[in-house]
C-alpha cells in the first residue's frame, strides 16, 4: 500500500506521523488485518524542501527501518500517480481543502491533520465530496487514544462517577515570544497569524469537539471569549511580527444532555498543574483528573471535608486523598493507533468513524466559538450550520 505523505517536515509531522507512526509500522512489519494477513506500507514523502525531504527519507528512515524511503517535490505527479492509494496531508490548513478535493476526485483515500478547513462551509463541502466519490477518508483525532483519556473512558464505562455533574479542562503552556535570544519560540509563527490559518480556537476547539463528544456527548451550544494576549512575537527569521490570531480562548460548552464543560485554552500561561492538559470530571460518586498519560481518582468515601477559614493555614493537603490509577495495559502511540486503524479501514473495510464528516464537527465548534466571542452571546451548533450555508 503506497502512502503519499504531504507536509511532514514540520515538528509534529516528522515526530508523530512519520517516525512514531509510519516508520514504526514499517519496523514492525506492517499492520495485521482481520484476515490475519499483514498489510505492508510504502510511504513517499512530498514537500517543498529537497534538503529536508532527503534528510527524512534517507537518513532518518534508514536509522529507524534500516533502509531509505522515496521522496519528491512534485506534488502533481503524486496526485496523478494511480499507484498511490492514500494521500495524507499535514501541511498548511489553508491549502488542505484544495489538496483533499483533488485527491478524492482522483479516487484516492485521504487522511489528514485537523482542522480539515478553516471555514465550516469548506469542511462540509469536503465531507460531501467524500460521500459522493465513495473514497475512504479520515481525520486525525489522536487525543482519543491518549492513556489519560482512555482511563477516563474506562471509569465512565464502569460507572465510577455516578451521575456526571461537570467537566473542567485546562490546556496550555507558555510559548516563548522569541524576544530573548536564548529562549526561541517553540511553535511556528503562522500559529499566531489569523491570515495564515492560525488561532487557538481553530486549532484546539477541533480537538475539544471530538473529545467531549466521545466521552460525554454532543455539544449543544457554546459561550466563548477569545483574546490575543501577546501582541508581538519574533518569527523564524528573527523579525518581529504583529499577532493577529487568538492565543487564548475561554469557553463554556453545554451538551445536549445538559452537562456543562468548561475549557480554558492558552499559550500564554505558566503551568502549575499535573500536565499540559488536565481534565477534571466530577460526579456524585467520585471525581477524576486526567492528564495526557496519568489519571487520578477520588471516591465519595475519600473526599475530605474542608472548612473555609482564611485566618489559619490550610490543614488539608488536597493532593493526599487522590489515588493514581495503575497502567493495566501497554499504551502505544496515539497517532500510530489511529494510523493502523485507517490502514485497516482502507485494506479490508474495517470500521472507521473518524471521517471528514466527523471532523467537520470540530470546525463547526470552532466557528461557533468565534461567532460567540465576536457577538458576545451563546451560539448553538444548529445556528453555526445555518450560518455556514
Amino acid at each position: 500500500m503506497k502512502i503519499a505523505m504531504h507536509g511532514v517536515t514540520g515538528r509534529m509531522g516528522t515526530n508523530q506521523h512519520l517516525i512514531r507512526s509510519i516508520l514504526a509500522i514499517m519496523k514492525q512489519g506492517g499492520v495485521r488485518l482481520s484476515t490475519g494477513e499483514i498489510q505492508t506500507i510504502e510511504p513517499i514523502l512530498v514537500g517543498r524542501s529537497p534538503a529536508k525531504l532527503k534528510h527524512l527519507a534517507e537518513t532518518v528512515a534508514t536509522q529507524e527501518t534500516g533502509h531509505p524511503i522515496a521522496w519528491t517535490t512534485d506534488l502533481e505527479s503524486v496526485l496523478a500517480d494511480d499507484s498511490v492509494e492514500i494521500f495524507f496531508d499535514a501541511a498548511s490548513t489553508q491549502m488542505r481543502p484544495g489538496l483533499l478535493r483533488t485527491a478524492m476526485e482522483r479516487g484516492k483515500s485521504v487522511y489528514c491533520e485537523k482542522p480539515i478547513a478553516t471555514e465550516l462551509e469548506s469542511a462540509l463541502e469536503l465531507a460531501e465530496i467524500a460521500e459522493r466519490t465513495g473514497v475512504k477518508n479520515g481525520a486525525v483525532q489522536d487525543k482519543l487514544w491518549l492513556p489519560g483519556i482512555r482511563k477516563l473512558r474506562m471509569l465512565r464505562d464502569q460507572g465510577f462517577f455516578g451521575d456526571l455533574l461537570s467537566v473542567r479542562a485546562e490546556f496550555g503552556y507558555w510559548v516563548f515570544t522569541g524576544h530573548t535570544a536564548d529562549q526561541p519560540a517553540q511553535r511556528p509563527s503562522w500559529n499566531y497569524r489569523s491570515e495564515d490559518g492560525g488561532g487557538m480556537m481553530i486549532d484546539m476547539f477541533c480537538h475539544w469537539e471530538y473529545l467531549i463528544n466521545d466521552l460525554f456527548g454532543p455539544v449543544d451550544r457554546v459561550l466563548a471569549h477569545a483574546a490575543t494576549e501577546v501582541p508581538e512575537r519574533i518569527d523564524e527569521s528573527g523579525k518581529p511580527y504583529r499577532c493577529t490570531a487568538d492565543d487564548a480562548a475561554y469557553a463554556i460548552f453545554v451538551l445536549e444532555n445538559g452537562l456543562t464543560c468548561q475549557f480554558n485554552s492558552s499559550w500564554t500561561t505558566r503551568v502549575r498543574r499535573d500536565d499540559l492538559l488536565t481534565i477534571q470530571v466530577d460526579g456524585t460518586k467520585g471525581s477524576a483528573v486526567a492528564g495526557l498519560r496519568e489519571c487520578w481518582i477520588q471516591s465519595a468515601a475519600s473526599t475530605p471535608k474542608p472548612t473555609w477559614n482564611p485566618d489559619v493555614p490550610q490543614p488539608i493537603n488536597f493532593y493526599d486523598n487522590w489515588q493514581q490509577l495503575p497502567n493495566t495495559t501497554e499504551y502505544d502511540n496515539a497517532f500510530k493507533i489511529q494510523w493502523e486503524l485507517f490502514i485497516r479501514h482502507c485494506a479490508d473495510d474495517a470500521e472507521f468513524p473518524w471521517s471528514l464528516a466527523s471532523a467537520a464537527g470540530g470546525v463547526r465548534l470552532a466557528e461557533a466559538g468565534a461567532r460567540s466571542a465576536g457577538d458576545q452571546t451563546w451560539v448553538s451548533m444548529e445556528d453555526a450550520v445555518a450560518h455556514a450555508h
